[in-house]
C-alpha cells in the first residue's frame, strides 16, 4: 500500500518513513500544503497521513479539498489534549486521528485498522460480496457503496464500515465499544468521541428521520440503534 504523509516536520517524517517501509509500506512526503494537495489528488496513494497544524494551509483546509472529489482515507495528527481539533477532523471527513507524540506501532495499527475496512482494493474479503437493504438504503458489500434511492451517498471508509455494522444488526442496540473495535480497529479513549461524530456524518448525509421516525437512534450510556421502519 501507498502511504501519502503531509507534514512539515521533515524529521518526523523522515522517521515514519523509515519506519513504516520496514513495516511494508511504500511511502511518499510533501512538506508543503498545496504540493501535498496535488499529490493526495493525484489517485497515486491508498492512504494519507495529514498534520493538523500546516504553514499557511492549515490540516482542516487541506482535508476539506481532499474531501470534496477523493474518498480515500485519512488519518490526522493533532496535539495531544486537543479535544477540539480532533472533532473538527472527525467531522470534516478524517477517518480517524492520533495525537502527537505517538508511539509508531500505535500508528501502524491505526493504518492497518483502516485499511480493512478501506475502500476498494483494500484487503481479501473472506466471504462472497452481497448486499444488504434497510428501507430505502442499499450496501453492495461487493463495492463498497451506499445506494439511497437508486442515488450513490458518498461515504468515508469508516462511515461505510460504521453503518454496514449497524444495518447488519438493525434493530439491536449496538454498544459504543463493540462500534470502535468493530469500525475502528481500536478501544475507545477517555472521552473519545469518534464513534459519535461518525454517526453525526451519517445522519447528515442519509437524513436524520424515515417515515417519521428517527433512522439512527441514540440509547444512552449504551450506543447506537438502526430502526427498521
Amino acid at each position: 500500500m501507498r502511504i501519502l504523509i503531509i507534514d512539515d516536520d521533515t524529521e518526523l517524517c523522515d522517521l515514519l518513513t523509515e519506519y513504516l517501509e520496514q513495516e511494508g509500506f511504500a511511502v511518499s512526503a510533501c512538506h508543503d500544503a498545496q504540493q501535498g494537495l496535488a499529490t493526495a489528488l493525484s489517485g497515486d496513494h491508498a492512504f494519507l497521513i495529514l498534520d493538523v497544524m500546516l504553514p499557511g494551509f492549515s490540516g482542516f483546509d487541506l482535508l476539506r479539498q481532499i474531501r470534496l472529489s477523493s474518498p480515500v482515507p485519512v488519518l490526522m495528527l493533532t496535539a495531544r489534549g486537543d479535544e477540539v481539533d480532533r472533532i473538527v477532523g472527525l467531522e470534516m471527513g478524517a477517518d480517524d486521528y492520533l495525537p502527537k507524540p505517538f508511539n509508531p506501532r500505535e500508528l501502524v495499527a491505526r493504518i492497518r485498522a483502516i485499511h480493512r475496512r478501506g475502500e476498494s482494493g483494500f484487503g481479501h474479503r473472506r466471504t462472497p460480496p452481497g448486499k444488504l437493504t434497510a428501507d430505502d438504503i442499499v450496501i453492495d458489500l461487493g463495492t463498497r457503496t451506499v445506494f439511497q434511492n437508486s442515488a450513490e451517498i458518498p461515504l468515508t471508509a469508516v462511515e461505510f464500515s460504521l453503518l454496514h455494522a449497524l444495518i447488519k444488526r438493525i434493530g439491536q442496540v449496538v454498544n459504543r465499544e463493540d462500534l470502535a473495535q468493530e469500525v475502528l480497529g481500536r478501544k475507545l479513549e477517555m472521552f473519545d468521541r469518534s464513534i459519535d461524530v461518525h454517526i453525526s456524518s451519517l445522519r447528515k448525509k442519509l437524513g436524520h428521520n424515515l417515515n417519521g421516525v428517527e433512522r439512527i437512534k441514540t440509547v444512552r450510556s449504551v450506543g447506537y440503534l438502526y430502526v427498521c421502519t
